[in-house]
């Protein structure tokens, strides 16, 4: 039985297995498209797996947005389908959001409150921000106190 390494940043080597891990994850092309075109912009700011073996199990994408400036949005996220359940999702997670935390670096996402609620994201907390997406799916992290007003603008690739 093969475990999952620690999480750790991605290598060029990854790269064809994070897109397979994101066609299987989201059932189409599309958030491999827009990986690519973060990456093409120059908007990528970093990108964490979960390695088992030659490929990954887990993956996410901090890209800049271009307002606030110095904010990151996360996205996109996945957990190979065979691997959900388990936690690790949970785990990439958690450990962005206690970066976010020790940097003060805010970092903005569109999803499930539930799930990026556990890992310390806070729906609260983006409730004064201003967004082109839902507010109530809109969590944030690394924003100590109270929450800002401002803008959210994200790159380009998010079209």
């Amino acid at each position: 039985m093969q475990f999952p390494g620690f999480i750790r940043p991605a290598t060029p080597h990854d790269l064809s297995a994070i897109d397979a891990l994101l066609t299987a994850s989201f059932g189409g092309e599309a958030e491999v498209k827009l990986v690519h075109d973060l990456r093409a912009a120059g908007a990528m700011r970093g990108e964490q797996v979960i390695p088992l073996g030659e490929g990954v199990i887990g993956y996410y994408a901090l890209s800049a947005m271009i307002a606030p400036v110095g904010w990151l949005c996360l996205a996109p996220v996945a957990i190979a389908p065979d691997w959900q359940g388990r936690g690790h999702g949970r785990r990439l997670i958690a450990q962005l959001a206690a970066w976010a935390d020790q940097t003060a670096t805010p970092v903005v996402v569109l999803g499930q409150p539930e799930f990026y609620g556990k890992a310390e994201f806070s729906v609260a907390k983006a409730q004064a921000l201003t967004s082109p997406y839902p507010i109530a799916h809109t969590l944030v992290a690394g924003i100590g106190g109270a929450a800002p007003q401002a803008v959210l603008r994200y790159p380009a690739a998010f079209g």
